[in-house]
């Protein structure tokens, strides 16, 4: 008489390896958006249960497995300083996950470990939508595929390709419904972009006040500020790709500040230019505060934000998540006026204006009140007294401004601009201070420019009463590479000649890499893609979706038909699959 054996309820070897490497490709999502101790925590009880495993070692004891529980929780809230939240959720999350492994024996437990892996997939997305990442997610949710696949064949069948094989089918097959809901399921509002994370780490490029070393900041950072596409193909020159974002009005020598809430222009005022306007549609990185960008001069604001007094663009929001739109932009303002009772605002200088500033500013009146010649010596002060542009100009402290005029003569961006605009004031010419970006690098893959934070710029604007505003460049005076390069070539080159050193975080060797035919490429076309997968998935919201129905020409595109159709075509899809299974497994 046979004795039946004992069922073997352990976790396959080989089931738990695709799992284990399946959950790996969850972590990068992770880091950077949870503290720091949740990933690692959960790397290290994955290379722990492998140690454990051949010893027939692991978590036993209820008592210790609830302690561990309790010390993690108050991890947890210690680490965000509570509970809530979607960071402390998935944070709870991971570290339940990571005591599950340690414990978990029996197969029960490994579809257990399967499913949370799932959910873990969904977190990673919700955490971070990138290009990146999302493809390490398709990775992980494909091998948890391949995972239960290979389980349930079993270890005797042992092979690596047909596990691999049938995940693959399984996946393909479904492929097509994935694409199905994506173009029909209804959508509210937004696309697949969640603005539930904290986005306080964005990078929130310049502020509302300018000041020495403000601008200078930025320029250590590499990252995307924005990206800006010419539907109509007329592309100005680098050099002349002014993207205005924020207008200071009041200025104390170096130190401008922008209003805080600025009144929008009411639409009488906003009249269009004769120029042929330049169109650019825009794709605008977070940054927590309401700056939008466009070329020098937009005339009318896009959907959801105002035109503010300056000609500049307010968002009636913050941008918390990445953002589109369309606006057109002229060469010249079409209001050549400017209102009495703002003449004193553009005038105003503080009182601790030193005397020898003052005299410097009137002795150009004297030689010809003529605005425009006053601005022409002006500018050739600052072309023949020997004053240079340099990244590190080192710090300005009290009477800074009469230090920078007179003595060191050395500035970035933001000390000629501040410096210029007070100069002009005190000579009688209206001025304000800009600022924004200039220039940007041409994607050819994609055929869009990148605007970087290092591209921050700022710029002074005077009033002449036969012109209206007008654009003054001071540092395209100074340091004319500047403007016809850009600031990373231009950074390259003073490297280069020795002339200045290259921002923390950047070397000779990165610069020269980043010039390579086959590195300039690769990081391009990769860009190119997250730009794609950023507007062509990722921002497929109502709009796209009712724009594209009306090239279709599809008729009813209320959500309850769009449902109704999108069920309808899925259920024959899913009739002609089963009759094909039917038809090609048939004896």
């Amino acid at each position: 008489m046979s004795v039946a054996r004992p069922r073997d309820t352990r976790i396959p070897r080989r089931p738990f390896l695709w799992l284990a490497t399946a959950l790996l490709f969850t972590v990068p999502p992770m880091v950077g958006a949870l503290a720091a101790w949740v990933p690692a925590l959960f790397v290290t009880t994955l290379a722990a249960k492998f140690w454990m495993e051949p010893r027939g070692i692991r978590l036993r004891w209820p008592v210790l497995k609830v302690i561990l529980a309790t010390a993690t929780l108050g991890a947890i809230a210690a680490s965000y300083g509570s509970l809530r939240g979607i960071e402390p959720g998935v944070s709870l999350l991971v570290v339940l996950m990571s005591l599950k492994v340690l414990e978990a024996h029996t197969a029960r437990e490994f579809q257990v470990m399967v499913l949370v892996g799932w959910v873990l997939c969904l977190c990673g997305f919700i955490m971070s939508q990138d290009l990146a990442n999302a493809l390490a997610l398709l990775t992980a949710f494909a091998l948890i595929a391949v995972a239960l696949v290979q389980f349930h064949r079993g270890s005797a069948r042992g092979a690596l390709w047909p596990p691999l094989r049938t995940a693959g089918k399984l996946i393909g097959q479904a492929l097509p419904l994935i694409a199905l809901l994506f173009l029909l399921f209804p959508r509210i509002s937004t696309g697949f972009r969640f603005p539930l994370m904290d986005a306080s780490s964005a990078s929130a490029g310049f502020s509302d006040e300018l000041s020495p070393g403000s601008v200078t900041s930025l320029a250590n950072s590499t990252e995307v500020a924005f990206r800006a596409e010419f539907p109509d193909g007329k592309i100005p020159p680098r050099s002349a790709m002014y993207w205005r974002g924020a207008i200071m009005w009041d200025g104390s020598g170096f130190e401008w500040k922008a209003p805080g809430f600025p009144v929008s222009l009411p639409r009488e005022a906003q009249q269009t230019p004769a120029a042929e306007p330049i169109r650019q549609r825009i794709t605008i990185e977070p940054h927590q505060s309401r700056w939008m960008f466009a070329l020098d001069w937009p005339a009318h604001a896009p959907a959801g934000a105002s035109l503010a007094p300056g000609n500049y663009l307010w968002s009636g929001r913050p941008i918390r998540r990445t953002r589109q739109y369309e606006v057109a932009s002229y060469g010249e303002i079409a209001e050549k006026e400017v209102h009495p009772r703002e003449l004193p605002r553009f005038l105003a200088v503080p009182s601790s204006i030193s005397p020898r500033v003052r005299e410097l500013a009137q002795s150009w009146v004297v030689a010809d009140p003529n605005p425009r010649a006053v601005l022409k010596r002006a500018l050739e002060h600052f072309q023949t007294q020997g004053f240079r542009y340099s990244l590190a100009p080192g710090a300005y402290e009290e009477n800074g401004l009469d230090d920078f005029l007179f003595n060191r003569r050395v500035g970035f961006c933001e000390h000629y601009a501040g410096s210029f605009a007070t100069l002009m004031r005190l000579a009688g010419v209206p001025a304000r201070v800009v600022a924004g970006y200039l220039g940007g690098e041409f994607n050819a893959y994609g055929g869009f420019f990148i605007v970087r934070q290092s591209d921050a710029h700022a710029w002074c604007e005077v009033w002449l009463p036969d012109a209206g505003w007008q654009r003054v460049d001071v540092t395209g005076m100074v340091a004319p590479d500047r403007v016809n390069l850009g600031f990373q070539s231009f950074l390259e080159r003073r490297a280069a000649s020795g002339e200045e050193r290259l921002p923390i975080g950047q070397s000779a060797l990165t610069g020269r890499m980043k010039r390579w035919p086959l590195v300039n490429d690769v990081s391009l076309a990769w860009d190119s893609l997250n730009y794609a997968w950023d507007t062509r998935v990722l921002g497929f919201d109502a709009e796209e979706q009712q724009q594209l129905f009306s090239g279709m020409q599809m008729g009813d595109t209320r959500p309850i038909a769009l449902l109704i159709r999108a069920a309808m075509i899925a259920l024959a899809f899913v009739a002609l699959y089963a009759l094909w299974m039917r038809w090609s497994t048939r004896a």
